[in-house]
């Protein structure tokens, strides 16, 4: 936890990920991060349990970060998993993994779990969550995945689509948080960070 004094001389929030969905929302907050992607080897992690692997991968690739952050720095890392019919999906690896996984969540609620830490790299303290948001998409045709497969949009994204993009299109309800399925649960995230960090992120400039 930061004294009142330490809070003033912090230097940066390093985001461990290239992702412009994670950046772009902790820019909404006011945070300016500094992009430092991960070189972890994700295949590390063997946890069976989604929730559970999330967390462990999100903490792999913030101590990979973290190695060579300043004392004042504070790394943020996440990792986001859909699933549904008790199927895990990562990101496709190409066009017809991506038309696939569409196909598979047309007309189904799916379950999107995103794990998240925040490292200390004065103290190496690490925090870690996840959240779980459930979303429903209403039927698609194969026409339609695969219109929206061309439009290349689904080829970086856990379970092929992007709730922020086009792939709105497809939702038909939600239950939970929004972020946590575009990639960063930011309520949770500024939770966790005041609590265990005493980093308010209304209070940084």
């Amino acid at each position: 936890m930061l004294s009142e004094i330490e809070r003033v001389f912090i230097v940066s929030i390093i985001l461990a990920s290239a992702s412009p969905r994670r950046k772009e929302i902790l820019e909404a907050v006011g945070i300016k991060p500094v992009i430092v992607p991960s070189c972890a080897d994700e295949a590390q992690v063997k946890a069976e349990k989604i929730e559970q692997r999330v967390m462990e991968t999100a903490l792999l690739k913030g101590a990979d970060v973290a190695r060579c952050a300043g004392k004042n720095d504070f790394v943020i890392a996440a990792d986001t998993m859909v699933v549904c019919d008790g199927k895990a999906m990562g990101k496709p690896h190409d066009k017809k993994e991506a038309l696939a996984m569409l196909m598979m969540l047309s007309g189904k609620w799916h379950e999107v779990y995103t794990g998240y830490c925040v490292i200390s790299g004065r103290t190496g303290e690490a925090s870690a969550r996840y959240e779980k948001t459930r979303v429903k998409f209403r039927g698609i045709s194969e026409d339609e995945a695969k219109c929206y497969v061309d439009t290349r949009e689904p080829m970086d994204k856990a379970g092929a689509y992007g709730i922020q993009g086009k792939g709105r299109l497809f939702i038909e309800k939600i239950d939970g948080d929004f972020y946590n399925v575009v990639g960063l649960p930011i309520c949770a995230l500024s939770v966790m960070m005041k609590n265990d960090f005493g980093i308010d992120i209304l209070r940084q400039d």
